[in-house]
């Protein structure tokens, strides 16, 4: 099958869109399809505002209605709701072929944390978005009754792997801080929350891998963590495998793909009671859920390594890859 992802969200960023994408992308190829991804690097483009890192296709209608017809595909993904999505939804609906969509943010949660603005509103675009979706694909199970509650339909259930050769446990002595290490990775940025976690009383030491617009300001105000910065690979699977606990503060992720990196490297997770940390780490014994995070913390400290392993070997990207293609509406 000759299948295009349409995504506002690509390389060179760093997030667990970007890397959900290519995993799939790699084990579709692996099984034999043809997948193309159309990306905001093939067009002209500008930095978003507040957010540079992600880069947004100006006007791309055109050239990507030329790029669709000339690639031929068996079957469209929308992956964002960014420019490129709205415009290969628009060329979709034009010409009355089929497509699926994705839900990988909560993006209203995430808009007002940032700007103020109304849940009610983002979920009304959102919904009028996905509408005319043949299936919107969900990592799990909380967000799919959340989208549900709030009008969305056929929505589909498309989960998350982990590299657990890569992600394995490793010998701590990489690290040489105070004991216990609470770890924090991902971007430094409001709407991953990562205040809260410096904010706890706890003893050993804090490090968070990860950066982002936060990260000069959270610097000078918490001289006491250790902001290590972005890592990748080898060096960033080190930095799990070191650590002794792993602290989710945020509160808008769908799933959190660090949640299954820590729990293979045999982290246990200590996370607030919300999607994400719910579907992954509830009801294991991996972590501990908690609204009082450093109780979470605390209790995380006695969980088996052994276990947070066991349970991240149920999750892999051959599995999420089927998922992903069984969700997929061929034309014809």
């Amino acid at each position: 099958m000759r299948i295009i992802i349409v995504t506002d969200a690509w390389h060179p960023q760093v997030n667990g869109v970007v890397r959900t994408l290519t995993r799939t992308r790699e084990e579709l190829t692996r099984m034999g399809h043809e997948v193309h991804v159309l990306s905001p690097d093939l067009f002209h483009n500008l930095p978003c505002p507040t957010y540079p890192e992600i880069r947004l296709a100006i006007l791309p209608a055109r050239k990507l209605t030329a790029m669709i017809e000339a690639l031929q595909p068996s079957a469209i993904h929308i992956s964002t709701e960014g420019p490129l999505g709205q415009a290969a939804r628009r060329y979709c609906r034009k010409r009355g072929l089929p497509f699926t969509t994705a839900y990988h943010t909560r993006f209203p949660e995430y808009i007002e944390a940032r700007f103020g603005m109304p849940v009610s509103w983002s979920y009304k675009a959102l919904r009028r978005f996905h509408s005319l979706s043949h299936g919107v694909m969900v990592a799990t199970g909380s967000i799919q009754t959340e989208l549900e509650s709030r009008g969305f339909t056929r929505v589909k259930r498309w989960s998350r792997g982990v590299d657990t050769e890569l992600f394995r446990p490793r010998d701590k002595s990489f690290l040489n801080l105070p004991r216990p290490i609470h770890l924090c990775v991902g971007r430094v940025a409001v709407e991953k929350n990562v205040e809260e976690f410096l904010k706890l009383k706890l003893p050993g030491s804090k490090l968070v891998v990860g950066d982002g617009p936060l990260l000069p300001e959270l610097r000078r105000k918490y001289p006491e963590v250790h902001f290590a910065g972005a890592k990748h690979g080898e060096e960033l699977a080190a930095y799990y495998a070191a650590s002794d606990v792993f602290v989710f503060p945020s509160r808008t992720d769908t799933f959190g793909l660090v949640l299954l990196e820590a729990m293979a490297s045999g982290l246990p997770v200590a996370a607030y009671p919300v999607p994400g940390p719910l579907d992954v780490v509830d009801g294991t014994g991996a972590g501990v859920l908690s609204e009082n995070l450093g109780e979470a913390v605390r209790l995380a400290l006695d969980v088996s390594p052994e276990l947070c392993r066991t349970i991240a070997l149920n999750y892999s990207w051959p599995r999420s890859a089927e998922q992903f293609l069984g969700n997929l509406r061929p034309f014809g």
